[in-house]
């Protein structure tokens, strides 16, 4: 498992020691983000209502430009939603770009109210990652109510937005997620009780980082029960993971 410190730790090391760069984790991100986006679709996709993905404009944000890509040569439908833009020379940016130079739908956040959200078929929130750690207001905050209020199927990228990744509960405002795909392994707030509300079911998704990083950054889910009571200590790491084992 790992907290807010441990998955930049790995990220950094990736890119900075192995020399993976940054925008090939982002489209390996992508990549299993996509293959649970097509599992929620209904199945004849062709004639599906639409995709809309909410983008944040960081890395989280970036993990959506990069879906849309994805999903766009699958041929479904997808609205992109920008929350902020992100830097144009930032991996989310590149991505924004590539989005723009293929002419993906965009719609404006101020449209969200008049949206008929019978045509959509999953709601995509790319909006923030592990990395906030802050109580969420404004536009953001009104989005994710909005996004609650839908009554769609919601697939979290990486963390539902809002949602402190060390402590599992909620920064004012948060997304309840029907399924969220996290990168490079559980986090430590998602065994809290507030958490349990918010994630749906959690799956992992490999973005290429090393092993040996993901062991030396990680820490056993163990670790999550009291030394002193060790009757509660599972015996089987499997009976730590909300939702359905992640994979």
């Amino acid at each position: 498992m790992f907290d807010r410190d441990a998955v930049r730790a790995v990220d950094r090391a990736a890119i900075q020691e192995y020399g993976i760069p940054g925008a090939v984790l982002m489209e390996n991100a992508a990549v299993g983000l996509a293959e649970h986006a097509m599992l929620m679709l209904p199945p004849a996709v062709n004639a599906s209502p639409a995709v809309l993905i909410v983008c944040g404009a960081g890395n989280n944000g970036g993990d959506g430009y990069a879906l849309a890509r994805h999903l766009h040569n699958r041929r479904v439908e997808v609205i992109l939603c920008p929350l902020g833009e992100p830097k144009i020379d930032s991996d989310a940016g590149i991505n924004r770009t590539i989005c723009r130079n293929m002419n993906l739908r965009e719609m404006g956040i101020d449209r969200l109210g008049s949206l008929n959200t019978e045509g959509i078929a999953l709601i995509v929130d790319a909006i923030f990652g592990t990395g906030l750690d802050r109580q969420v207001s404004g536009e953001p905050a009104q989005v994710i109510e909005w996004i609650n209020a839908a009554r769609r199927p919601v697939l979290a990228a990486d963390v539902p937005s809002g949602m402190d990744c060390n402590t599992g509960e909620a920064l004012g405002h948060c997304v309840r997620a029907s399924r969220t795909v996290t990168f490079v392994g559980m986090k430590t707030g998602f065994f809290g009780l507030e958490a349990q509300k918010l994630l749906g079911e959690v799956f992992v998704a490999d973005i290429g980082a090393p092993i040996e990083l993901l062991t030396r950054f990680g820490k056993p889910m163990k670790e999550l029960w009291r030394r002193d009571a060790p009757e509660h200590e599972p015996t089987d790491a499997r009976t730590a993971t909300p939702g359905k084992p992640g994979r």
